[in-house]
């Protein structure tokens, strides 16, 4: 299926220059074109479902402290947050909790969520604990950023003027959309 993701501008690298009028043409997995929204429009408009975004279309944020965010910190479940709160828990807090491998996963899968709701594509290991490992090699995280240019991955994050992020891509696939 062919994706054309219109957007107020698109930045090819982190810290490049906005193309206005830009936007991004995705085929299944993979970036097929990028370009004037126009032009895009008149090669693939009939064919394709078209997405607009008011913000930012980038690749996502790179996280090179993913292992310790993951590893090092439990992601209290919601059921918890009376007991625990609802920020991550680290030292002493985090050894007086019983964390057994499942607990971990699901700290893990948590954790990832909110990686992915602030533009996050790709992040740095090595991860030691399996349930941990498990639940990145499933999220579809990279451990280095994927560009934006035609036959890439289609990995990518939409941020409005603010750096809020709005939508977060991974191989194509929206995996996170704010709500509201």
């Amino acid at each position: 299926m062919l994706t054309i993701h219109r957007v107020t501008g698109v930045r090819r690298t982190e810290h490049g220059a906005v193309a206005a009028g830009h936007a991004v043409v995705v085929e299944g997995a993979r970036i097929a074109a990028l370009g004037p929204y126009d032009e895009l429009a008149a090669e693939y408009g009939d064919r394709a479902r078209v997405r607009e975004w008011d913000g930012v279309l980038a690749p996502g944020r790179h996280e090179p402290d993913g292992a310790a965010y993951l590893e090092a910190a439990y992601h209290p479940d919601p059921r918890e947050a009376a007991e625990l709160g609802t920020e991550p828990l680290t030292g002493a807090a985090l050894s007086a909790l019983d964390m057994s491998e499942t607990r971990w996963g699901g700290s893990a899968r948590r954790g990832l969520q909110r990686l992915l709701a602030t533009g996050t594509t790709s992040l740095t290991g090595p991860f030691t604990r399996p349930s941990v490992r498990t639940a990145v090699t499933r999220s579809g995280l990279r451990d280095r950023p994927a560009a934006l240019a035609p036959g890439a991955p289609a990995d990518f994050a939409v941020f409005t003027a603010d750096g809020d992020c709005l939508v977060t891509a991974l191989g194509g696939r929206l995996v996170y959309r704010r709500r509201g």
